[in-house]
């Protein structure tokens, strides 16, 4: 048996760091990157010269982070890294580090400067040439560099900030106090590609083709003439995955798609046709209802939930697995969100949020060597890798679906009654917004069932029954999320179909949180 662990996507030869100082911004800053066509891998804080010479990249961005460089135990650089010769960006906090361990000074602004202001570039400026002067920027400080470490020269500045850029080009680093990551910054992305592609001189070849090609070549290194099995859910995490796998190894490949009892409605038969018969992939479909909902009876905490829907996800592999050849590979649709959310990222710096079944819900004695081919992906990246694999679109730009299925979407016990009401709810919600043509431009859009009854009136009678509430988001990373603003004859529309058609619902309503502070899901 091969050593219980997880493997995700090879990585590309010409990479980038980039430092979390624990930023909120940090995955977006490693998303701009990737979107350069070169990749990002996010490292501690606390890595070492000797670390960072290891992963030899080409260049090396530090993020911003909530402290200030001043007070005690704030995080720091290793200050070797400095004189690796790697080309450094620092963005807001990196650029005040950069500045502070090089021997300049920082301090305490009065106001600090938050949101959009306007910078004023008084000399030339190699790494603002995208950028004309007036320009708005996004700031998030309270500090503000006050002296330059010899040898570097102030270019921008705002009202709040008389060094808004610093930069030392012999020395190969530059600095910038706002935030070039957002959308809010005119020139932003076009400053990061600057430095990345020009003053850094690292090539653009990072692709969907390519990430294919390493991870095929990962997998089929990694299983050999081994066997691997994958648990198929239907969404596009799964898919990619399995295709992923199925391209490195064939029929070595057995999917197992478990029917847990809280899937959406007629999604067990979709899946068949999609794999079996379209796919042409080995395809084991398991009938578990009974047992998950016995097991979930009388759990209401969300944790719970998870944990118990994950064990029994690998159990049921672990039991269908007896009567296939033996495997040693257990293939999951893990994406780095779900690596983040769950507190298990690779900088250290992340809260838990959330266990994602596939991330935090693992048994301990779990039998089977991880294979994670999309740890290191964002959602949108898994898209185009489906593509570039040749996956249908119904596939490739399926919503989202949480792994534990509706048993997160419905708020308390969950019940066969309970999840009844919420499929027919919930298919309302996604005929009506496909035939909207909205179904491409939402990230997720679902109901939920709530713990809770309300009054209502009904046929000239009182009615005491549930609420459906409606949750529709965008966003391009899932980190975080807007609520949409659907239109309101949609919203009537769904909200008309619901009461009417689904029993024990009296009252619809619709979730304007965006996230933060709020999740996507509600457990």
């Amino acid at each position: 048996m091969a050593e219980s662990g997880s493997r995700g996507v090879a990585s590309a030869k010409n990479r980038v760091l980039v430092i979390d100082f624990g930023a909120q911004y940090a995955q977006l800053i490693a998303r701009r990157v990737r979107e350069c066509n070169i990749f990002s891998e996010l490292v501690r804080h606390n890595i070492t010269a000797a670390e960072v010479k290891d992963k030899a990249p080409l260049a090396i961005i530090l993020s911003g982070g909530p402290a200030s460089v001043n007070v005690e135990n704030a995080p720091q650089l290793d200050k070797e890294i400095y004189e690796l010769g790697i080309p450094i960006l620092g963005i807001c906090y990196g650029a005040q580090l950069i500045a502070q361990q090089l021997g300049g000074t920082v301090g305490r602004h009065e106001q600090g400067e938050y949101g959009r202001t306007t910078m004023s570039v008084s000399a030339d400026c190699d790494l603002l040439e995208v950028t004309a002067d007036g320009a708005t920027v996004w700031m998030s400080h309270f500090d503000r560099i006050q002296d330059l470490p010899d040898g570097f020269t102030s270019t921008v500045s705002t009202p709040n900030a008389p060094v808004a850029v610093l930069e030392n080009p012999e020395r190969k680093i530059w600095g910038v106090q706002y935030h070039p990551e957002v959308n809010h910054t005119d020139g932003g992305f076009e400053l990061i590609n600057k430095f990345l592609t020009d003053l850094a001189e690292v090539k653009s070849d990072w692709t969907m083709d390519s990430v294919i090609d390493s991870s095929v070549a990962q997998i089929s290194e990694l299983v050999g003439d081994g066997n691997a099995i994958c648990g198929l859910s239907g969404g596009v995490d799964s898919a990619v995955a399995a295709a992923l796998v199925h391209k490195a190894i064939g029929d070595r490949l057995t999917c197992i798609y478990v029917d847990t009892g809280l899937m959406r409605s007629g999604e067990t038969d979709q899946v068949v046709e999609a794999f079996e018969t379209n796919q042409k992939m080995k395809l084991i479909s398991v009938d578990a209802k009974e047992r998950f909902l016995g097991k979930l009876a009388g759990v209401t905490d969300p944790e719970q939930k998870r944990k118990i829907i994950g064990e029994q996800f690998i159990r049921v592999f672990e039991e269908t697995a007896k009567s296939l050849p033996p495997a040693d590979f257990l293939v999951q649709g893990t994406l780095y969100p779900d690596v983040i959310e769950s507190g298990t990222s690779a900088t250290g710096t992340a809260a838990k949020i959330k266990s994602h079944h596939n991330v935090g819900g693992l048994p301990d004695d779990l039998s089977f060597d991880l294979i994670e081919p999309l740890r290191n992906l964002f959602k949108d990246e898994v898209r185009r890798v489906g593509t570039e694999l040749g996956l249908p679109d119904e596939i490739v730009w399926r919503q989202p679906f949480p792994g534990p299925g509706l048993a997160v979407r419905i708020i308390g016990e969950v019940t066969p009654e309970r999840v009844a009401t919420l499929q027919a709810a919930d298919t309302v919600v996604q005929e009506e917004i496909a035939e909207a043509g909205l179904y491409r431009e939402l990230w997720q859009s679902f109901a939920v069932l709530a713990d809770i009854k309300s009054v209502g009136v009904m046929g000239d009678e009182r009615t005491y029954a549930n609420p459906i509430i409606l949750r529709a988001v965008t966003s391009d990373d899932v980190m975080t999320a807007d609520w949409a603003r659907l239109p309101y004859d949609l919203l009537e529309k769904i909200s008309n179909r619901i009461i009417n058609e689904v029993d024990d619902v009296n009252r619809v309503v619709y979730d304007i949180t965006s996230k933060p502070p709020g999740t996507i899901e509600w457990e």
